[in-house]
Order: C-alpha cells, then structure tokens, then sequence
C-alpha cells in the first residue's frame, strides 16, 4: 500500500475531566484487602475467530480461555478508602460492547462500586472468540455460536468474576518484582528503498523477510523486563500475581482453535511451582510493534527448540516463570500489608489522524486490487469524507498507584517508544503500562512519527485512528497523571 507523507492538521488538544478525584489524596498508607476470582469463557461450541482478515471457525479447544479478576482496596478501620478492580481477558480486545455490558451487570450487582475504577484489559489472543456483529465484514455460519450470543456469555462470566472477587476481599500483602524474560520482538522490518507488500509499497513491512537483500534493519526497540505484583494472605502464602510483559499473547494466531496461546503455558508452569489455586493474571505492555514471533535467526532457534523437546510457547513460558522465580526469595521479604493506594481516571480527547487526499485516492486503488480487503479500505474512505465532522477521538485513561508502583492504562494497540516514553519519565519507581483496555479505541494502532513514514500494516491510515501527534498527547497527559498520584 502506497505510503504518501500524511499532512497533519494542528488541532488544540482537548480534554474531557471525569468527574473523579482518587479518594486518598493525603497518600496515607492504609490496610491491604485483596480478592482474585477466575472464570472460564470458552464457548460450548464454535465459534468465529478473531485477528484475521478472514473468518476462521474453531475445530476445537486447545487449551481453555478465562477471565481474571483482582479486586483491591485499602480502608482505615471500616472506611473504604481506595478501590480498583483489574480484570484479563483471554480475547483480542474489550470492545465498547464488552465494557458496556459489564458495566451495567456490575453496577447492578455491586451499586456502591464506581465502574470507572475498572480495568478490563485484552492479552490479545488471536485464538478467541470474535465479540461483535456490527462491523464484521464476513459471513459467519448460522449454526456455530455467533458474537452476539458470546458476548452476552461473556459479560456474564467477567461481571461474576468481578462480583466474586469483590465479595471474598481479605486482608492482604503486596510486594513488587521486576525480572527478565526474552519474549517479545520488534516485528516491523526496514528496507533500503521501498518494497511492495499485501499493503502497498513502503520501506517497513510487518513481519517483512530479514533475508532480502535491501534488508536494513528492525524499525524499534524491544523490552525484556517482566514486571510483576505479587499479592499474599495475612500467612504471606502467595495469593496470586500480575505479570506484565511487552508482548501481546500471539505466537500461534494463525490456528483455528479456541487457545490462550503461550499463557496457557505460563499457567500451568507457574501453578506447578507455586501452587494449583494461585491466580495469573497477564497484561500486555504497550507493544503494538511487538509479537512473539522470531524475526532473524529463525532456524538456530528453532533447532534449539527440538533439542529441548519444546514447543515455542513452552520456551517462553519457560522464560516468564525462570524470571519469576529469580526473584521470588526477594519479593518474599518486602510484602507491604498497608501502602498508598490511589486511583484516578480520566477521559481524554485525542486528535483524529487526518486522512490526506492522496491516501483516499490509493485506498479507492486497493479495494479493486485486494476485494477481500475492501471493506478496510472504505472504512478509511468514509474517515477521509467525515473528517472534519470528526476532529477528536475518546480514551478512558486510568493510573494507579499502589506504594511504589504505578499501573497507567491506554485503549490502544500503542508502538513500544510511547510506553518507553512514559516508563522512563515516570515518577514511580516501576511503572506498569497497560495497553488494550477499557473499549474506546481498542484495537486501533497509535504508531510512532518514523513508522508513519515507513508504512506498512499498523502504521498506515488505515491501520490507526490516532496518530503520532495523538499519541504523544497520550504520553504527555499519563505522564501528568502519574505525577497527580506520586505527589
């Protein structure tokens, strides 16, 4: 796909203020109460898989597919004083379908709880079910389970979960850990000139061959660290633990089966060493750059894999409870039963990315040349006419502070650099970033000003609503937030 230099309109940014201020603001340690809950959501039947550009039907379940729930909470004797529900989802995204649905089910369930203060967040299987009718461009069989009739059992199982969670809230200790574990890697590949691909001609192509002769180099960075939240009963038996790694859950994407991918994996290793009751609870970092797959190397790795008799995501399970139990003897002497605990959120409103006059007239180009791409494009062509009408986009941010730690969420499937940004001018000591959460702008790129330029799938219009500008106003405005919680 043809990648014509985008010409920005310089709009002011916007911010929409939540009627939401953390109810500690006096950063006061208060007591710990903690409660986990798990649920299954894998479908009875098949179903349409989601995170390809065509309709896979599940044959089978491979491994099964949850939802995780943590509920925290401080109080000062019987006084609540800070709350936050973080759930995981084995799915592609949380949708505003998904985030509705659950919202209203839990405000029903639990009134006095504030909504805004949870944090439903995608691992970014493309083995799960797909969510939503509206918009799905492929015909689905009428007799396997359809997204309408899924997502109402989804919400389901995620607002018990949640209701659960809340409901078995214990006194509690938490402590910190920060690990390596080689997992993700950049997946975009930079050539010498521009080269065709399945998305036009530019000079980066994802997942492009490292073999070409006008093979440059890999467009980014990518982080090793494993960050992780260990929580422990009044016995300071471990309860539960948040890993979060930059590395959305799609080593085995291309498979029709109900899978979780290399978290399934992750579970059942960490669960042998720590106990079968322990909950996983996994979160992507920002990593819209980023996947499992192996970019170079390829055949050394892979002949390494069969002498260890291992599959792929075996090896990075492998690699995720190795970092854990690195630092396991360390956490076990810093649990923390009363912290600071603040919860704040916010409703931004980010700068649409302009579609130019010329990318417009390639996309009317491609929906001739690629049919079964086609209603992509029109998606695009409709932005370019409504644009002016449209100038802004929703993002519901969240950040956290828990003691020395600070969890910042964003919708979007967010290019590594705007994390690093935020991790490396954070306040916090450790900051956790949160991509895919909380439905407005899920699934939509934000990739960086140089990957604009290079094109391909993921940094092309078609690909992101929010652009660099956007996403640098993301960064900027998190950035103030976890400042507003460390103060």
């Amino acid at each position: 796909m043809l990648k014509c230099k985008t010409l920005f309109l310089i709009l002011p940014f916007v911010l929409f203020v939540s009627n939401s201020i953390a109810q500690t603001s006096d950063n006061q340690s208060y007591k710990l109460y903690v409660g986990w809950s798990s649920k299954s959501i894998t479908p009875d039947r098949p179903v349409a898989l989601a995170g390809q550009f065509e309709t896979r039907i599940s044959t089978e379940v491979m491994d099964p597919i949850t939802c995780t729930a943590l509920a925290i909470e401080t109080r000062d004797g019987n006084r609540s004083m800070e709350t936050a529900i973080m759930v995981s989802v084995d799915v592609v995204e949380v949708g505003d379908g998904l985030m509705n649905n659950v919202r209203s089910m839990v405000r029903e369930r639990l009134p006095n709880l504030d909504v805004n203060k949870m944090i439903l967040n995608a691992t970014h299987t493309h083995t799960g079910p797909v969510l939503y009718n509206e918009d799905w461009p492929y015909d689905i069989p009428e007799d396997v389970l359809q997204p309408a009739q899924y997502l109402a059992f989804v919400s389901r199982q995620i607002t018990d979960a949640i209701v659960e969670a809340w409901n078995v809230r214990q006194p509690a200790g938490m402590s910190w850990g920060l690990g390596q574990a080689v997992v993700g890697h950049n997946r975009r590949s930079v050539y010498f000139e521009p080269v065709p691909s399945g998305f036009g001609i530019g000079t980066s192509v994802m997942y492009g061959t490292s073999k070409a002769d006008n093979f440059s180099h890999f467009e980014g960075f990518e982080d090793h660290g494993l960050e992780m939240l260990f929580f422990w009963n009044e016995k300071k038996k471990l309860t539960g633990m948040v890993l979060n790694v930059a590395c959305p859950a799609q080593e085995t994407e291309h498979l029709s089966k109900i899978s979780a991918d290399f978290w399934h994996e992750v579970r059942v290793e960490a669960r042998k060493k720590y106990g079968k009751d322990i909950f996983i609870l996994p979160q992507v970092a920002a990593a819209g750059d980023i996947s499992p797959h192996l970019m170079w190397r390829k055949e050394a790795e892979n002949e390494m894999l069969k002498r260890k008799g291992m599959t792929s995501r075996e090896e990075i399970a492998r690699r995720i409870v190795a970092a854990i139990e690195e630092v396991y003897p360390y956490v076990q002497d810093d649990i923390k039963t009363e912290l600071v605990f603040t919860h704040i959120y916010e409703d931004l409103s980010l700068p649409v990315r302009r579609v130019t006059k010329a990318e417009a007239s390639h996309a009317e180009e491609l929906i001739r040349e690629y049919p079964g791409r086609a209603f992509w494009h029109r998606g695009m062509l409709t932005r370019y006419n409504e644009q002016g009408n449209h100038p802004f986009a929703p993002a519901k941010v969240n950040v956290m502070r828990l003691g020395d730690v600070v969890f910042a969420t964003n919708p979007f499937e967010l290019y590594f650099d705007y994390g690093l940004r935020i991790k490396t001018r954070s306040d916090a000591i450790l900051t956790f970033i949160v991509q895919l959460a909380n439905a407005s702008g899920s699934g939509s790129y934000i990739p960086t000003a140089k990957a604009e330029a290079g094109g391909g799938y993921s940094a092309i219009v078609q690909s992101s609503k929010i652009g660099s500008e956007g996403g640098q106003e993301l960064v900027e405005k998190t950035l103030e937030l976890i400042h507003k919680v460390m103060e």
